[in-house]
């Protein structure tokens, strides 16, 4: 039955000197189309988000608390009205994180403060005249800092407890914003592609490495500190601008993206399933921090299943402390795509990795499928590298024997919902996986 007709507040955001007036009116009214998507809850013994109490969303939204939106006002007022009673927020139409007040795409240069600009901030910061022993400080790195916090109070959108975020139909979009559940629990996410969350403002620093580096802020989705979340039937990607188009300053890549999509400080309880995390360079991290111990052991419980990787060059995922349980994926590498390693095994990981697929190109040495990071075990069995089933831990430490990483992560995964012959599932998560593709259930 169609949901009356919401009327939401207006906002004002007001950060530093600049003002964004978002005066927005949110419509309600949902549709019978796709009611069983909105409604949906995880299924029983679907990955770590079914444990102790399962994941059930916004699937009991009152009316007044079903919403659609198309801009980010609307985003952030539908969140805001609802707080943490259960809701339910479609996504129709694509929805931009650097946008005015009625949506229109804005760019960096709108959040530009006290006189910065990309050229002053080379110029001064060339280590030709800065040099390379320190990382830039001094007025124009205070104007980039003050410019980077306006343009994040625009792209961090929080996501309250109690949540289910849908799109509509095949095409809904978020582009250039960052979704954060952080400190929440029990929300899905569904049937959304999140494109380039870029960074206005990446900073330099000349000692990061041996040759310096940009770092940037920002992932498309962040899931932080919260339990009880259901990740389903998205698509992740630069859109547009892939780091692989983007220039070279001081001799490194302008690196405008974060993560894709990152599982940290303290997360629990997360299924990841039927996803397409496409094109990027540090796709997931799960654990961001060897020293994060006393918030991360004993949580960091995640499983990925059904997902398509395809094109990234590192972190899918890498791994701190979580018991994370990784079935059914399919990890795909094109010739000529820039490539490091898929599982990072890092501090007191307990990665089980079982039933995937990898296709690979001619020449591709596959002992740097597993990247040891620190002293950790795993398990990865049935795995099948172009149809053939491969030992990944035989394979790593014969090719890089300075780097020998041990067998069995001490559990057994037990949530997992049909387990497919890794021979079946390039097919599976081809026809399946990836926003727009999801079923009713």
């Amino acid at each position: 039955m169609p949901a009356r007709m919401r009327h939401v507040r207006a906002i004002a955001v007001v950060t530093g000197c600049a003002s964004l007036a978002l005066a927005v009116g949110v419509p309600a009214q949902a549709s019978s189309h796709g009611k069983g998507i909105e409604r949906a809850v995880l299924p029983t013994g679907d990955g770590w988000a079914s444990a102790d109490g399962s994941t059930t969303g916004g699937a009991s939204a009152a009316p007044e608390h079903v919403y659609t939106v198309s801009n980010r006002a609307e985003l952030i007022a539908a969140f805001q009205e609802a707080g943490d009673a259960p809701k339910i927020v479609r996504i129709d139409g694509t929805v931009h994180g650097n946008s005015d007040a009625e949506g229109t795409p804005i760019g960096c240069e709108a959040y530009q403060q006290d006189g910065y600009t990309l050229e002053k901030y080379l110029a001064a910061y060339d280590p030709a005249v800065w040099g390379s022993d320190a990382v830039p400080s001094g007025p124009l790195e205070d104007a980039r800092a003050a410019s980077a916090k306006l343009q994040a109070a625009a792209v961090n959108v929080n996501v309250p407890s109690n949540t289910t975020l849908v799109g509509v139909g095949k095409d809904a979009t978020i582009i250039g914003a960052s979704l954060q559940v952080k400190n929440v629990s029990n929300v899905i996410i569904r049937n959304i592609s999140f494109e380039d969350t870029y960074d206005c403002f990446p900073q330099w620093d000349p000692t990061d490495g041996a040759q310096g580096a940009w770092n940037s802020e920002y992932d498309n989705l962040v899931v932080y500190g919260s339990s009880h979340v259901w990740v389903d039937h998205n698509t992740f990607s630069d859109g547009d601008r892939p780091d692989a188009g983007q220039p070279h300053y001081f001799g490194q890549i302008y690196q405008q993206h974060d993560g894709l999509f990152d599982i940290v400080r303290g997360a629990d309880l997360v299924t990841v399933s039927w996803n397409v995390l496409k094109d990027h360079d540090k796709t997931m991290l799960i654990g961001n921090s060897d020293g994060a111990g006393a918030s991360d052991r004993g949580k960091l419980r995640v499983t990925l299943h059904h997902n398509l990787f395809k094109d990234v060059k590192e972190r899918a995922p890498r791994v701190r402390f979580g018991q994370v349980d990784s079935y059914n994926n399919h990890f795909v590498v094109t010739a000529g795509s820039a490539y490091g390693y898929t599982y990072g095994i890092g501090a007191e990981s307990k990665l089980v990795a079982e039933h995937n697929a990898f296709t690979v190109p001619k020449g591709f040495d596959k002992a740097t499928i597993l990247k040891k990071w620190s002293e950790s075990s795993l398990t990865a069995e049935n795995n099948y590298v172009n149809g053939r089933t491969t030992d990944l831990v035989a394979v790593h430490n014969a090719g890089v024997p300075t780097e020998q990483l041990t067998e069995g992560a001490g559990w057994t995964p037990t949530l997992r919902t049909k387990v497919s012959h890794p021979l079946l599932v390039p097919v599976l998560v081809g026809l399946k996986a990836g926003a727009g593709k999801v079923s009713g259930r």
